[in-house]
């Protein structure tokens, strides 16, 4: 069995120094709001280029807890409008309703399954206050268009980049091309930790601090409560093992980058639509490696039967979600197109070269 993600290889080529790091953490007998977290905080936001980091308990709080502290901060209300991809993890969307937002849902570029960010503007109203970019399965949504709709309408450029850890554009990070960032560090991310775990990045001072005391109970001082806030607080363990595996972050997405471009190079079946490979390389990190076919079905039997383990992302659009009643008689073409055709296959930098060309060989015998 080709397995879709062996997180036990992953973190057995990390072994001993994670052993090492969680040992030293259990014996401080310090497990929230310590130093692991503060050193951690530092490390990243140094890597992602932005002046602030805050630690939180998942990608998900991390996104909710921006548009919060926006809120708080008086620049959106209640009923204020965020643009938001169509296809995307339902969480991008969630974060929004939960703040009593109002999502608007922009169709994606088929090619690349990003925002089309030439179809935002028809969408911007008065009551428009941010964009929230997704860099789906890892790749670069950023675009200048984008930027210029932000500078154009006064609006916050939120991104969503639990995907993409250490993907960049023009030499910068993202996670530092917005006014804020959400990651997500879920076991199986690019940047994984072992449960848990997410951060928000920024630059903005105000913003940091207040999203800090939403995320430990509305609170700058203990027990004087300043905001209705959240417990979501990224622990001790989480942030040693995730300061052990961000020195190797750049190594790991080279040999997902090398999968990439073999699976383009190599799957030659007709039936087949390949992701592109783009002239510079960093636009994207690869966390999934994502084809499409109109023989979804037929070929996830295939595969399995031949011994490689597939992964549909994601197999229901979120506005076809029960979650969203409201928006199931609406018609997001090419969103449901892709829903309905896409395959993910195994990429991970413990994926052998062997066990990649075996996988183009099965396919190609479809």
């Amino acid at each position: 069995m080709i397995k879709f993600l062996d997180i036990q290889a992953i973190n057995a080529s990390f072994e001993h120094e994670l052993k090492q790091e969680v040992n030293r953490v259990i014996e401080s007998g310090w497990f929230l709001l310590g130093n692991e977290v503060k050193a951690f905080e530092q490390e990243y936001s140094k890597y992602i280029g932005t002046k602030h980091c805050i630690g939180v308990a998942n990608g998900l709080d991390a996104l909710r807890l921006i548009l919060k502290a926006y809120i708080e901060c008086g620049q959106m209300k209640e009923g204020d409008e965020i643009i938001v991809p169509a296809n995307t993890y339902i969480a991008s969307i969630l974060a929004i309703t939960d703040n009593k937002l109002k999502p608007i849902l922009v169709e994606p570029d088929i090619n690349t399954y990003n925002i089309d960010p030439f179809l935002i503007e028809d969408k911007i109203t008065d009551r428009t206050k941010g964009i929230m970019i997704v860099h789906l399965y890892g790749q670069n949504a950023m675009h200048p268009e984008i930027q210029k709709l932000v500078d154009k309408y006064s609006l916050k450029l939120i991104e969503d980049n639990a995907q993409a850890h250490g993907c960049s554009i023009n030499n910068k990070l993202t996670g530092s091309l917005g006014h804020a960032a959400g990651h997500s560090f879920y076991p199986g991310k690019n940047l994984g930790a072992l449960g848990d775990a997410g951060a928000v990045t920024t630059n903005n001072d105000q913003l940091a601090e207040v999203i800090r005391a939403l995320a430990n109970y509305g609170s700058r001082q203990k027990y004087i409560n300043e905001y209705q806030g959240l417990n979501s607080r990224l622990d001790e363990i989480q942030a040693a093992v995730l300061r052990v595996k961000l020195k190797r972050i750049d190594i790991d997405n080279a040999r997902r980058r090398e999968i990439a471009k073999l699976y383009v190079e190599n799957i030659k079946n007709p039936q087949i639509i390949l992701p592109q490979l783009f002239a510079d390389s960093k636009t994207h990190v690869w966390h999934l490696f994502v084809i499409r076919t109109e023989k979804r079905n037929d070929l996830l039997k295939f595969l399995t039967n031949n011994g490689v383990q597939i992964l549909i992302h994601y197999p229901i659009p979120p506005h076809k979600q029960l979650a969203y009643k409201a928006w199931n008689n609406l018609s997001f073409a090419i969103t449901e197109k892709i829903h309905e055709q896409v395959l993910s296959l195994p990429i991970s930098p413990v994926l052998t070269t062997e066990e990649a060309i075996e996988v183009c060989t099965i396919i190609n015998n479809f």
